[in-house]
């Protein structure tokens, strides 16, 4: 369904940051999560990506960012991200902090809608995406997207990110 006509299934932060074309769809919250729902409603783990909030510290600053993976890869946090961010190390944000900060349910952080300032790394792969299934906002609708609509929307970086 447009996502225009559905506010009330994304967090508040992602209805503020509609684009033209984002289509939305109502899940069961319970599942939510990658594989679960792509077991139940039918979509290849491929055409799905996943945002993970990461943090770093430098010089007494901690630097968030949004990383785009497909399900089906992993990120490479230490290497390419965190040299990317220029911190000593990085790590996933703790759970509480990613909700707080972005104003999302965990488990359905997006990266449309994020806070001012924080980057948006897109891994190529989804990028090359036609049809991409990812979070709302919330636990309980998913948002339908192209890759490159995605990287679009959020003035996202693409970048190879996966090991």
């Amino acid at each position: 369904m447009p996502a225009a006509d559905h506010l009330d299934l994304l967090a508040d932060p992602v209805a503020k940051a509609l684009v033209p074309g984002l289509r939305v769809a109502e899940i069961d919250p319970g599942l939510a999560d990658t594989a679960a729902f792509c077991a139940r409603y039918g979509v290849a783990l491929e055409d799905s990506a996943n945002c993970v909030i990461v943090a770093g510290k430098r010089g007494g600053e901690t630097r968030y960012a949004a990383v785009m993976v497909l399900a089906t890869d992993r990120a490479d946090v230490n290497g390419v991200i965190r040299k990317w961010l220029d911190v000593r190390k990085v790590s996933f944000a703790p759970q509480a902090e990613a909700v707080a900060l972005t104003g999302m349910e965990y488990g359905g952080i997006t990266p449309l809608g994020l806070p001012e300032g924080w980057p948006v790394l897109v891994d190529e792969n989804v990028t090359n995406r036609s049809f991409l299934v990812i979070g709302s906002g919330v636990r309980r609708s998913k948002l339908a997207i192209s890759g490159a609509d995605l990287v679009a929307a959020t003035r996202g970086e693409t970048l190879v990110l996966t090991l």
